[in-house]
């Protein structure tokens, strides 16, 4: 394998490959038959550049259905011993036109999870994966059982709406561990505003955004945003907008001039800082220096 190999050693059944993808004509098959069976798989053969330590790494993860119906997914490394290791689950697909005017539809925006990446994946425990499992195996029999009567899709959606609700819970449930058993998120969070002001970034770039800092983590910003809200009762908006205020009162206390404040931390113009500014704290930056010299 060359180089500082990653080797089939103590696997586990995640993992997460960083660097750049690799991809050729090769990398995906769509609907594809096996030769050997009547079974229809999808493919997805990706090489992935980790760098000087170790090099290129392979992956293949195949997923596909036989004629009964069953969902499978094989992963594995392209430079292991050739040993699949096989996952079987389920999976929920809806169109969009069987949710439209629907309560799923009008609660769409809540489920945030929709807009994860994959590495953002929950984590279920067992008591979780049960209660999953039976609501949907309540799904199969509806399907199979009560597909012409008229509450039929009805009964479906409530399904849905059922399992997305859950899905929201177990995932507030992973938020609150991540925050008490692994909090160093929020420390880092801190850490890359502190970054951004200590290397001049702002001057180039503007204010910090919620999507610059979630890519820093290496997370979505839907997701960074619902560990943030969880942990601290707010968004990461405003978390970087007290940030900015509390350094911009460091500076007028320090001498600086409405507009040198507001060019420092990356405003576009003193108004927008100003206004900021009384938004978060009542007072205009002058009144702020005013009261403050009286004390």
């Amino acid at each position: 394998m060359g180089k500082n190999a990653i080797t089939k050693d103590n696997w586990l059944s995640t993992f997460n490959l960083i660097g750049a993808a690799k991809i050729n004509d090769f990398t995906f098959k769509r609907d594809e038959q096996s030769e050997k069976s009547a079974w229809i798989y999808n493919s997805m053969n990706i090489g992935i550049d980790c760098g000087e330590a170790h090099g290129v790494v392979y992956a293949e993860l195949l997923g596909g259905y036989s004629e009964d119906g069953e969902n499978v997914i094989y992963a594995h490394g392209k430079h292991d011993d050739g040993t699949r290791r096989q996952y079987n689950g389920w999976v929920l697909l809806f169109d969009t036109h069987f949710i439209q005017g629907s309560e799923i539809e009008r609660r769409l925006a809540d489920y945030h999870f929709f807009s994860y990446n994959a590495n953002e994946a929950l984590f279920l425990t067992e008591q979780e994966k049960n209660v999953l499992s039976g609501l949907m195996a309540n799904v199969r029999e509806e399907l199979k059982a009560h597909g012409n009567d008229d509450v039929h899709d009805d009964i479906i959606r409530d399904y849905i709406l059922l399992i997305l609700d859950y899905c929201r819970r177990f995932y507030i449930r992973q938020f609150k561990e991540m925050t008490t058993e692994g909090g160093d998120i929020l420390s880092r969070f801190q850490q890359v505003l502190i970054n951004y002001y200590d290397t001049g970034r702002q001057l180039k770039d503007g204010l910090p955004s919620v999507r610059y800092c979630a890519s820093q983590l290496c997370l979505s910003a839907g997701y960074f945003g619902d560990i943030v809200r969880e942990a601290l009762g707010e968004s990461p908006k405003d978390y970087i907008h007290g940030f900015i205020v509390m350094k911009a009162k460091n500076l007028l206390l320090s001498g600086m001039q409405v507009t040198q404040v507001s060019e420092q931390l990356g405003f576009e113009y003193p108004t927008h800082f100003t206004r900021l500014f009384k938004q978060m704290t009542g007072q205009t930056p002058s009144q702020f220096y005013a009261e403050q010299r009286k004390k």
